[in-house]
């Protein structure tokens, strides 16, 4: 599969002609041929978006509301060439990669209905014959940076609510993934957007540095979004803050699921197992930690194990297992230091903890204490550890023992203690009596501390991507003092 750069509308080469290959984390073939892109493809698609948009900001709500649900079915139309791209370039069940096809179909949905949503206020004035107005306009050129676990998802999410708020976009590619995140700019190529209203930049991993930091300076970009890790992310936040460049950042997680003693067992085992598994833990809101009562951790560790051992690897082309690849051998062995460390130092690895190239099952690692790794360093993969606790005091502690603050669960049939359980855990989304991993279109995502901040979804989404005016229209004859 070759992915091409969409420039003004136009599917395009990098200007001197460089490529690069992705290669499928599986077989080790090359999954996927991309431009490498330099300067003059950076400076040629941020002109394109800022010359865009006039006619696209300039556009009824309803127009652009159209827009976005034409890109809405879009997507759903290029199904098959999602699964068969998150299936070669990393390694992908079709299960996940038609699972983000729905998200980021509903994701449009959602960011067009959200063009009668930019909404301001008329204020009360001191001053007589003063209207005061606070106006809601769109802040210009915003450029998504989008990851490669779930690509479609977030590739999507980086354009949509900005297209909706009258914006202009550039999707930075990941350099993972190139020919899938292609596929979402066919997808609002065909929707009728304006020439320029949405460009996808793609760019060879050595230069990934060089092309954000081009991007992030250029005068035309008003708004940076980045879905990635912290470390990454702390980087973006440095170089955007030279120029003033508001960014919203949606970075790495260690999240929590808090099970109290008197907790459905079973319906913490369906979340955790859910929460930590699925796309083989490769989620940002994927259960890291279950922090467990002593009382009722014997039991659950039980259930969770025997959960666990069916939740086996496999090759993702074939189809017949319910956990695909991790994306690179990188990841593997960063997965297994963390196992190895942890079982090193006294910790019981309940089932899994081995892998075959870069298939990986399931993985328990009990009686988890502060001196090991997987306490504290975020995993990325299909391993969640188990910390057990005195009490729900000492529950809260270790669920806010982290740097980290993105998504937390409770398990309790107790919902008022749950609830104040909840209130008292730092994280950007917690859930009680479900899983970690929860996402839809319309709520405000986001995190806390090291896993960055603004949010994501809804009104919060219009808020992050639109400058607020202060406009006033004199209605009464001036009185001035001099």
């Amino acid at each position: 599969m070759d992915a091409q750069l969409l420039i003004n509308a136009q599917f395009v080469p990098a200007a001197d002609g460089r490529t690069y290959e992705r290669c499928n984390p599986v077989t080790g073939e090359v999954a996927s041929r991309a431009p490498a892109a330099g300067s003059a493809d950076i400076k040629a698609a941020v002109e394109a978006a800022q010359a865009a948009l006039p006619e696209w900001s300039g556009l009824g709500p309803n127009a652009r509301r159209a827009a976005l649900m034409k890109a809405s079915q879009a997507i759903l139309d290029l199904g098959d060439e999602f699964v068969e791209a998150m299936k070669g370039e990393i390694g992908a069940t079709e299960g996940w990669a038609r699972f983000n096809v729905m998200l980021a179909s509903q994701m449009f949905m959602e960011a067009a209905a959200l063009t009668t949503q930019v909404q301001g206020q008329i204020i009360p004035s001191d001053k007589p014959g003063c209207m005061a107005m606070a106006v809601r306009k769109p802040a210009g050129v915003i450029l998504g940076i989008a990851p490669w676990n779930a690509p479609v998802i977030l590739g999507v999410r980086a354009v949509a609510t900005p297209l909706a708020c009258g914006n202009t976009a550039i999707l930075k590619a990941s350099e993972v993934c190139p020919v899938t995140h292609m596929l979402i700019g066919k997808a609002l190529n065909s929707a009728g957007l304006p020439a320029g209203a949405v460009n996808v930049i793609t760019n060879a991993p050595e230069d990934a540095g060089e092309v954000v930091g081009e991007l992030i300076d250029h005068k035309y970009v008003r708004r940076v979004n980045f879905t990635g890790s912290s470390h990454v992310g702390r980087i973006i936040a440095e170089r955007a803050a030279r120029t003033f460049t508001p960014v919203l950042l949606e970075l790495g997680g260690k999240a929590p699921l808090v099970v109290l003693e008197d907790a459905d067992l079973d319906e913490a085992v369906k979340a955790i197992a859910f929460g930590a598994y699925m796309n083989q833990g490769q989620i940002c809101m994927s259960t890291e930690r279950v922090v467990v009562e002593d009382s009722v951790a014997d039991a659950l560790v039980e259930k969770l194990t025997a959960k666990a051992a069916t939740l086996v690897a496999g090759d993702p082309r074939e189809g017949n297992t319910p956990l695909g690849a991790l994306v690179d051998r990188k990841s593997v062995d960063h997965v297994l230091g963390l196992v190895n460390d942890a079982g090193g130092k006294g910790a019981d690895v309940t089932v899994g903890g081995t892998a075959d190239g870069v298939q990986m099952s399931a993985t328990v690692v009990d009686k988890v204490t502060k001196d090991m790794r997987i306490y504290t360093e975020e995993s990325f993969g299909p391993v969640v550890a188990v910390i057990r606790v005195r009490d729900a005091e000492e529950a809260v502690t270790v669920a806010n023992d982290s740097e980290y603050g993105l998504s937390a669960a409770v398990f309790s049939k107790d919902i008022v203690k749950a609830l104040k359980i909840a209130e008292r855990i730092d994280s950007g989304i917690c859930h009680i009596n479900g899983a970690t991993v929860h996402d839809e279109a319309q709520m405000p995502f986001g995190g806390t501390k090291s896993s960055g901040y603004g949010r994501f979804g809804g009104q919060a989404g219009i808020n992050e991507f639109t400058d607020l005016r202060w406009i006033t229209l004199e209605t009464e004859p001036g009185h001035f003092p001099i």
